[in-house]
């Protein structure tokens, strides 16, 4: 088989996003991604209609994605599917339609980590976004994780930071829900904080060691805040909107960025790199280019549509596996926590 054309088909179905993208070696040939709006009402993803819509969706979202990369599924050389970490009935959606159609077109089958799909999205070929190279730091940050990652190489990755508690996201979405903000809430706290000033109402830093994080406190001095002041006036969250979602982005991004910082202290490596869903924040973005100045860094940020949950980021995985022939066998299983 030619290495020069490889085809990946790479489906992702880790929580509420359908998702079939087509790469041709590391470009992406198409992307689709189907949304699940039935969460919305219910404040958050909830698993069991998550895993029923990715079975309506999956056939179609496949289909799709085929017909706009412009090829025939025996054109395949490989279908990379996401393995873990996620929703278990989500996850076994997506891994079932992957080993059934490696097997009915006798291709290799890929199984990949989600978490390290996110990391490795910056090596798509993309115009105008450079790839970082090895070794890099890597911040993970998602509505599930938040992780320092050193990456030594496309198989070597070392967790050297990570939450004790919740993820960064999760910190976001509840604040946002204390603010009486619909799911999902992290991207209205964004919007609203743009117009905000951000050192408005100060609110402490946990203390945590070494480089890991922890956000349930700083969630429950964020709701006793917001409660002791709607009960002094009760307009308080509307009069004071904006500057409320400016300062809880600050926090959040100081915390994320002091630990950053300690790790490229006892690193030595001035590449940081960030992936996950929450890296679509416009302040940590900011954030992070000014520290380019700041420190000499150099920052790495994925185009946008890789950031959240998509197929192209398991496809690029898949890609890089095909190359040192990592198969997976049909017997493998899907994983909702699975070993970096």
């Amino acid at each position: 088989m030619s290495t020069e054309n490889i085809y990946t088909l790479a489906i992702e179905s880790s929580c509420d996003d359908t998702s079939a993208a087509v790469l041709l070696n590391d470009k992406v040939l198409s992307n689709i991604v189907a949304r699940q709006s039935v969460h919305e009402e219910y404040g958050g993803v909830v698993p069991e209609l998550a895993s029923r819509a990715h079975q309506q969706n999956i056939v179609p979202v496949v289909d799709v994605a085929l017909k706009k990369a412009g090829i025939r599924k025996n054109d395949l050389s490989c279908i990379a599917f996401t393995q873990g970490p996620g929703l278990m009935g989500s996850l076994l959606v997506g891994g079932s339609f992957a080993k059934s159609m490696s097997l009915a077109l006798e291709i290799p089958l890929i199984a990949v980590n989600h978490m390290k799909a996110h990391i490795l999205a910056h090596f798509i070929a993309e115009e105008g976004f450079d790839k970082p190279s090895f070794p890099f730091l890597a911040l993970t940050i998602s509505g599930g994780h938040t992780q320092i990652v050193k990456v030594n190489s496309f198989f070597d990755m070392e967790i050297i930071g990570e939450t004790t508690d919740d993820a960064v996201g999760e910190a976001f979405d509840k604040s946002a829900k204390i603010l009486g903000l619909p799911y999902p809430g992290g991207p209205l706290i964004d919007k609203f904080a743009q117009e905000g000033n951000p050192k408005a109402f100060p609110f402490t830093k946990p203390k945590v060691d070494g480089l890991n994080f922890s956000f349930s406190g700083l969630k429950t001095q964020i709701l006793y805040f917001i409660q002791k002041k709607v009960a002094e006036n009760p307009d308080f969250i509307e009069e004071n909107k904006a500057d409320i979602c400016a300062s809880i982005q600050y926090t959040i991004i100081n915390i994320l960025m002091d630990k950053l910082k300690e790790a490229v202290k006892q690193t030595g490596i001035k590449q940081i790199a960030i992936g996950g869903g929450v890296s679509a924040n416009s302040g940590i973005r900011k954030t992070l280019k000014e520290a380019e100045k700041k420190y000499g860094w150099k920052t790495f940020i994925p185009k946008f549509e890789y950031t959240t949950d998509n197929a192209a980021m398991i496809g690029i995985v898949g890609y890089y596996n095909f190359l040192e022939h990592n198969f997976s066998h049909s017997d493998i299983v899907s994983k909702a926590r699975i070993e970096f």
